[in-house]
């Protein structure tokens, strides 16, 4: 272990060390090194009553050993983000024979979890597929706006990332070479599901997604090396409250990058689409993140087309500008 990270007195570990050492508890906290769950994906998964799985959810909570959050009616659960709970339940189920049969079975049961949270995400892209799919025509195809996105960020490492209004997941998916460390936040419960499905598929196991406000993010200062706000300012009356929340969260040297639309006069999506906003200047773009405090680095017109009806894709990378030697160890002050 570090021996710079935080240490328990003994009593402390003691109690920890009993709530953890239970069959069930245990098995509890080799399924949540994999995955985040609700109760529901628990009790199908483990074969107990959901009174019975609420309990030892409660005692490993209380110890310090995993983290609930309230997500609508749902709540989800996952392994301490903070240590030394986290090291605590990865070194318990990093000594557990991986082949043992309860284990064995209880991966499988998960899979055969995640593959109905999969089908689930798979109907709720049929039923919205026609309204994404009249946007995306109007402007340059989602690959091109990835990879000139991949290319603004480079592929320096990074500790921790955060997607502002994640939607699908994507970009969680896009930049999980680069970080240590990812968070999605989005106020749609439907959406959170299709991320968490698109990330269990892809493989991404070091991003997690939480339902939150973007105007209100659930982070400290100075929390994270790079955020994104991708397609997400147009559908907001305050726009420069959202860019402001964002900058709040960025370390010193951390970068923000904006993904949306160019000013357009497109009134359809207003009125069909739920667009509070016809896309943004340069300027105006530029305006407020300068009074934010931010630096700009690059900004990147994508257009469709000359048609009427097209639009053009802007991208802006901006950065925080304070300096500490923090940011030069972890290898972001220069990306």
């Amino acid at each position: 272990m570090d021996g710079g990270a935080e240490k328990l007195d003994v009593e402390t570990l003691v109690a920890t060390l009993k709530a953890a050492g239970e069959p069930t508890r245990l098995r509890i906290l080799a399924l949540l090194c994999r995955s985040e769950l609700t109760v529901k994906d628990l009790t199908a998964i483990l074969g107990q009553s959901q009174p019975r799985i609420s309990r030892h959810l409660k005692l490993l909570a209380d110890c310090g050993l995993i983290a609930r959050y309230p997500e609508g009616a749902w709540v989800y659960y996952r392994l301490a983000e903070s240590d030394p709970g986290r090291r605590i339940a990865q070194s318990l189920v990093g000594v557990a024979d991986p082949a043992d049969p309860e284990l064995v079975r209880d991966r499988e049961w998960l899979a055969a979890v995640k593959r109905q949270h999969q089908s689930e995400a798979s109907r709720y892209f049929a039923d919205n597929a026609a309204d994404w799919d009249t946007i995306r025509s109007l402007h340059v195809p989602d690959a091109a706006v990835e990879q000139a996105m991949a290319k603004l960020v480079g592929d320096r490492p990074i500790d921790r990332f955060l997607d502002i209004g994640t939607g699908t997941g994507r970009l969680l998916e896009l930049f999980a070479p680069i970080y240590r460390s990812g968070v999605g936040i989005d106020a749609s419960t439907a959406m959170l599901a299709v991320a968490r499905a698109n990330l269990d598929k892809a493989g991404v196991t070091q991003a997690q997604v939480r339902l939150g406000d973007i105007m209100k993010l659930p982070f400290a200062r100075d929390s994270f090396d790079l955020v994104a706000i991708h397609q997400v300012l147009h559908y907001l009356d305050d726009p420069a409250e959202a860019l402001g929340e964002a900058a709040r969260v960025l370390r010193p040297g951390g970068r923000l990058l904006v993904a949306d639309f160019a000013p357009h006069g497109l009134e359809f999506l207003r009125e069909k689409h739920a667009h509070r906003r016809l896309g943004f200047s340069h300027d105006a773009m530029l305006g407020w993140t300068r009074g934010l405090g931010l630096e700009t680095e690059k900004v990147l017109d994508l257009g469709a087309g000359a048609g009427a009806d097209s639009l053009t894709v802007t991208l802006w990378l901006v950065r925080d500008p304070r300096f500490t030697m923090a940011g030069v160890e972890r290898g972001w002050e220069s990306a």
